[in-house]
Protein backbone atom coordinates (compact mmCIF):
# COMPACT_ATOMS: atom_id res chain seq x y z
CA UNK A 1 0.00 0.00 0.00
CA UNK A 2 2.84 2.53 0.86
CA UNK A 3 4.61 2.32 -2.57
CA UNK A 4 0.32 3.34 -4.05
CA UNK A 5 0.22 6.01 -1.86
CA UNK A 6 1.98 8.57 -4.14
CA UNK A 7 0.16 7.89 -6.89
CA UNK A 8 -3.33 8.22 -5.14
CA UNK A 9 -2.06 11.07 -3.58
CA UNK A 10 -1.47 12.70 -6.50
CA UNK A 11 -4.51 11.52 -8.15
CA UNK A 12 -6.94 13.06 -5.16
CA UNK A 13 -4.75 16.41 -5.75
CA UNK A 14 -5.03 16.23 -9.89
CA UNK A 15 -8.89 15.63 -9.26
CA UNK A 16 -9.11 19.18 -6.83
CA UNK A 17 -6.96 21.08 -9.09
CA UNK A 18 -8.95 19.85 -12.15
CA UNK A 19 -12.47 21.49 -9.93
CA UNK A 20 -10.53 24.46 -8.74
CA UNK A 21 -9.85 24.69 -12.76
CA UNK A 22 -13.76 24.23 -13.12
CA UNK A 23 -14.47 26.61 -11.27
CA UNK A 24 -12.35 29.79 -12.75
CA UNK A 25 -13.70 28.61 -16.16
CA UNK A 26 -9.72 27.33 -17.46
CA UNK A 27 -9.81 25.21 -19.86
CA UNK A 28 -7.60 21.97 -19.95
CA UNK A 29 -4.70 21.99 -20.60
CA UNK A 30 -4.18 25.22 -19.32
CA UNK A 31 -2.58 27.78 -21.52
CA UNK A 32 1.23 27.62 -20.90
CA UNK A 33 1.28 30.59 -18.89
CA UNK A 34 -0.92 29.21 -16.08
CA UNK A 35 0.56 26.02 -16.44
CA UNK A 36 3.99 27.25 -15.95
CA UNK A 37 2.69 29.40 -12.92
CA UNK A 38 1.38 26.10 -11.70
CA UNK A 39 4.28 24.25 -11.71
CA UNK A 40 6.15 27.52 -10.03
CA UNK A 41 3.41 27.58 -7.14
CA UNK A 42 3.87 23.65 -7.00
CA UNK A 43 7.86 24.01 -6.98
CA UNK A 44 8.08 26.77 -4.41
CA UNK A 45 5.37 24.65 -2.29
CA UNK A 46 7.65 21.95 -2.04
CA UNK A 47 10.55 24.19 -1.04
CA UNK A 48 8.69 25.77 1.93
CA UNK A 49 8.19 22.40 3.18
CA UNK A 50 11.49 20.82 3.13
CA UNK A 51 12.85 24.39 4.43
CA UNK A 52 10.21 24.30 7.24
CA UNK A 53 11.14 20.55 7.97
CA UNK A 54 14.74 21.94 8.50
CA UNK A 55 13.95 24.72 10.42
CA UNK A 56 11.43 23.62 13.02
CA UNK A 57 13.54 25.21 15.82
CA UNK A 58 13.77 28.51 14.22
CA UNK A 59 9.92 28.57 13.37
CA UNK A 60 8.64 27.58 17.07
CA UNK A 61 11.09 30.69 18.26
CA UNK A 62 9.39 32.60 15.74
CA UNK A 63 6.11 31.11 16.81
CA UNK A 64 6.93 31.85 20.77
CA UNK A 65 7.93 35.30 20.36
CA UNK A 66 4.84 36.26 18.93
CA UNK A 67 2.56 34.72 21.44
CA UNK A 68 4.02 36.56 24.54
CA UNK A 69 4.81 39.80 25.25
CA UNK A 70 8.34 41.26 26.09
CA UNK A 71 9.25 44.41 27.92
CA UNK A 72 10.95 47.04 26.19
CA UNK A 73 14.31 48.14 26.12
CA UNK A 74 13.15 50.68 29.27
CA UNK A 75 11.88 47.72 31.12
CA UNK A 76 8.04 48.67 30.57
CA UNK A 77 5.64 46.23 29.28
CA UNK A 78 4.76 47.24 25.66
CA UNK A 79 2.07 49.89 25.09
CA UNK A 80 -0.40 48.14 23.85
CA UNK A 81 -0.04 45.88 26.78
CA UNK A 82 -0.52 48.86 29.22
CA UNK A 83 -4.03 49.79 28.29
Amino acid sequence: MSQLYPYLLSTIVGLGIGVIYGFVSVRSPAPPIIALLGLLGMLAGEAGVQWLKGHANVVQAILHEKSFAHPSSDGSANKRDAV
